[in-house]
């Protein structure tokens, strides 16, 4: 299942119009019936995603390495030296290079200011919080109905998302 990219921040993803919302639930929701019969696929093969994160064993990030694996993206943890007190430049280097390594980024758990600064100089797509409980997305996994249960709904927006993104 491929979606066509749009031409949007990542970073503001989710603050979209009902449109966006209504295609990643719509996403979602098929890539649940996928899952009934032949799996998702390996739509993101060939693709790399670091994800940011302080440890490994965080609920979220582990969220975020089940969903990209099951589409055969490569997920990489990357344990980030960044913080809020890192000098413009070291963030800006840092970023650089993420960027060269890396598809797409996904932050866990890092401070908004963070998170923004790398998306401004990754050159790739930065999502912030994509797994988390309070992404403007997590509500539409409450909208694929009662017969799946509520870790699987979450994995299929984070798809639906990563798709979006890297599609």
């Amino acid at each position: 299942m491929n979606l066509p990219p749009k031409e949007r921040s990542p970073l503001a993803y989710g603050g979209g119009s009902t449109d966006d919302m209504s295609e990643l639930l719509s996403s979602a929701q098929a890539l649940g019936r996928a899952a009934k019969t032949d799996g998702p696929g390996a739509s993101l093969r060939g693709k790399n995603l670091g994800l940011l994160c302080e440890f490994e064993v965080d609920a979220d990030a582990a969220l975020v390495r089940r969903a990209a694996l099951e589409l055969g993206a490569h997920v990489a943890h990357i344990r980030p030296s960044l913080t809020e007190m890192s000098t413009r430049e070291e963030v800006r280097h840092t970023a650089r290079m993420l960027g060269r390594l890396y598809d797409v980024l996904v932050c866990q758990g890092l401070p908004l200011g963070l998170v923004q600064q790398i998306g401004a100089d990754a050159g790739v797509p930065v999502l912030d919080g994509a797994a988390s409980a309070d992404h403007p997305t997590a509500p539409l996994a409450a909208q694929l109905g009662d017969s799946i249960s509520p870790d699987d709904a979450r994995r299929f927006v984070l798809q639906a998302l990563l798709l979006r993104v890297l599609g």
